[in-house]
């Protein structure tokens, strides 16, 4: 169970910020401590050359002022006078310098080390040939505990003097600061595993909230459910603000989907129970001819409905997935407006609505003529349906810049302003009682079809004041 509990975590987000986060963090600590310790060490190695070149400089100026006997001499008296002081004070070798000169074939005529309880070798220091007037060179013990930095500088007459410091306080003092930096890592890897946690839980906090709010939608099914947010602004928040958008919207079309179900359950329902009692009558009659042939003449309307239905469904799928098929072609937009106002002039003239249309004689246009017929007549008959008598729909086609503008007004019921934006939607009817029949699909197609036309379509409505759509083509596509 544990093991399995440290697997499962391990393969968290949480675990592998937290992870990064603390090796990050490590990592900087390394960069960090390896530039102090370099520029620390560059710094204490100059400080020492410093001392070491201004000693020599000192004996350059008595070599200058007295030549090779001089420069013994001084070598002499230093070297007495450090022993008094180390044997008088108690004073380390670690304080004094390392001094040798050498003949021409760079056998030693002078040594002093300061450092006499370390055993030197010698003839290896001999060996070795220095080139340059000024370099820097290390000479070291046989077991390496004292090691002395060395600057050599060639005399005049071939003579090699060199003169140099231990390194010693400089090496202590770096240990010491290793030391110290290794004592702390500890503490550091464990505040960076900690800060890593805190701060990868703390960021992390939106993702167990969306997790937590989509369990909670899949064990209830209640798409109420929010993640809460909070005002930090960042991406997170934003997507935590997205989500519950999106929740939103998909609760919108769930209560949709439902109010479509209900209404195609309704609008089927009607149909299908007419052709279960159309052919009930029709097996219970005498097989009379005639009967029988309304009877199938009624079926076929019937059939002829919810075809329709279907179809209208299947058109707004198409469209809205840009799938559907267009037969482009140029059309005169005045002669296709014609000749749906004609085929609505008888049931206008029942309701005595009177049809006005303006237009010019010519105006063309890129579309699929059926479908554009469909989206003017529908437009049409909607505003027919919904006009009382004695009512005006006026009808206006025209050019303006690139596009073809057609609008339809009508001084109908009009539409609410809490409908306005859902009459678009497919099987919402703003006519809640039904009073006029239809599918509820009308004006889901007509935006169907402007919009696979590169189109776009606009409504404007007051209630007993009547509507006015607009619809906007592209005139060539």
């Amino acid at each position: 169970m544990f093991l399995r509990y440290l697997d499962r975590t391990r393969k968290t987000i949480g675990f592998q910020l937290t992870l990064w986060y603390c090796a990050i963090f490590i990592l900087s600590s390394l960069i960090f401590f390896v530039l102090i310790y370099f520029f620390l060490s560059l710094s204490l190695q100059q400080r020492d050359r410093e001392v070491i070149q201004a000693e020599l400089e000192d004996y350059l100026t008595k070599y200058q002022k007295g030549g090779t006997d001089a420069l013994l001499k001084e070598m002499e008296e230093n070297k007495k006078e450090m022993e008094e002081n180390k044997f008088k004070k108690g004073v380390s070798g670690e304080d004094y310098f390392f001094v040798r000169l050498a003949g021409p074939g760079n056998n030693t005529v002078f040594l002093y080390i300061p450092e006499e309880q370390a055993k030197f070798d010698l003839k290896q220091f001999e060996n070795r040939v220095t080139k340059g007037n000024r370099r820097w060179s290390f000479f070291s013990a046989k077991n390496d505990k004292v090691i002395y930095e060395i600057l050599s500088y060639r005399l005049a007459n071939d003579y090699l003097l060199q003169v140099g410091k231990t390194i010693t306080k400089r090496k202590e003092f770096l240990e010491r600061f290793r030391a110290i930096f290794a004592a702390i890592i500890i503490p550091v890897i464990f505040f960076g595993f900690t800060g890593g946690a805190f701060l990868s839980f703390r960021a992390l906090r939106p993702i167990r909230y969306l997790i937590n709010t989509i369990r909670l939608i899949i064990d209830t099914g209640k798409m109420e459910a929010r993640m809460p947010t909070g005002k930090r602004g960042d991406e997170l928040d934003e997507l935590s603000k997205l989500f519950n958008t999106m929740l939103e919207k998909i609760e919108n079309l769930i209560k949709g989907m439902r109010e479509g179900l209900d209404n195609v359950a309704h609008d089927l329902r009607t149909p299908v129970t007419r052709l279960k009692g159309i052919a009930e009558i029709a097996l219970q009659s005498e097989q009379n001819i005639n009967i029988l042939r309304e009877t199938l003449s009624d079926c076929l309307e019937e059939t002829e409905r919810i075809l329709t239905m279907l179809n209208t469904l299947m058109d707004i799928s198409e469209a809205e997935t840009g799938a559907m098929k267009l037969n482009l072609e140029e059309v005169n937009v005045a002669n296709l407006i014609e000749e749906v106002v004609d085929l609505y002039n008888y049931v206008a003239e029942e309701k005595n609505i009177s049809i006005h249309a303006t237009f010019p004689k010519e105006l063309y246009l890129t579309a699929d003529h059926n479908r554009l017929r469909q989206v003017i007549a529908n437009l049409l008959d909607n505003a027919i349906k919904y006009t009382h008598s004695n009512g005006r729909i006026d009808i206006e086609a025209f050019q303006k810049q690139q596009e073809i503008v057609i609008t339809i007004k009508d001084t109908g019921i009009g539409i609410p302003a809490e409908e306005l934006s859902r009459i678009w939607e497919r099987l919402y009817r703003v006519d809640r009682s039904r009073s006029q029949r239809g599918l509820g699909l009308g004006l889901t197609l007509v935006k169907a079809i402007v919009q696979a036309h590169k189109g776009y379509i606009e409504v404007s409505s007051e209630p007993a004041a009547g509507s006015l759509f607009v619809i906007y083509f592209p005139k060539k596509l």
